[in-house]
């Protein structure tokens, strides 16, 4: 069994890495189940192994939080999804990349519950989306716009760390950042799209979505 967990409020950074950390240990020891859990952050960044200080552009905005996970600068703030997965992925195969790309198609069948086409592509983390109601870019394309992050860290075959999908941000407070290092495309979310999805519509999609992704 998968324990789910939704949190009210804004959690604090510090206070939801210490308690991933302390459930990881408990997990691989078998002491508490599986989790996922759902959260808003308080505006901040974060900093993960990949990440350039040239790429952190106006550091004094928003605290800055040492990740420790994959990839670059990300940014977390109310009206984003955080979506925290803790999963024995060494029960299920331990296969990194397949548990990589079940977290991406989950992104995906999440986004489709909303008539959203989430993409991925080549050399660029997370899942995006085609604007076709923009102007077209330079090289006559539609743009590109990212709609949910994907980072994850192991630790004895435990997943921690996760996905964040942008439902309501405030798209302003990623010019903070190059979000992922990537510089050429923007970012949107649920409600910039122009749907009027709330964070529950987006909780019950994720529930609904998750077996038919991680239970084969």
């Amino acid at each position: 069994m998968v324990e789910w967990k939704i949190s009210p409020g804004l959690t604090g950074y510090e206070e939801a890495l210490a308690t991933m950390e302390a459930r990881v240990g408990a997990i691989a020891s078998g002491d508490l189940p599986e989790l996922v859990w759902l959260l808003e952050h308080p505006p901040l960044y974060t900093a993960g192994t990949s990440s350039r200080r040239e790429d952190l552009i106006d550091p004094d905005r928003f605290p800055v939080h040492e990740a420790r996970r994959g990839g670059q600068y990300t940014y977390h703030g109310p009206g984003q999804r955080v979506v925290y997965v803790l999963l024995d992925v060494g029960a299920r195969g331990r296969d990194v990349r397949a548990f990589v790309r079940q977290l991406e198609d989950w992104v995906i069948a999440v986004l489709g519950e909303f008539n959203v086409r989430g993409e991925l592509r080549d050399g660029r983390v997370g899942v995006w989306v085609t604007r076709d109601d923009k102007p077209l870019t330079a090289s006559g394309e539609p743009p590109d716009e990212k709609i949910a992050a994907i980072g994850v860290r192991l630790r004895k075959w435990i997943s921690f760390h996760g996905i964040s999908i942008n439902v309501e941000p405030d798209l302003e407070h990623f010019s903070g950042i190059v979000p992922c290092g990537i510089t050429q495309h923007g970012v949107t979310s649920l409600v910039d799209l122009g749907l009027p999805v709330t964070m529950e519509d987006v909780d019950v999609a994720l529930r609904r979505c998750f077996d038919g992704i991680f239970s084969g």
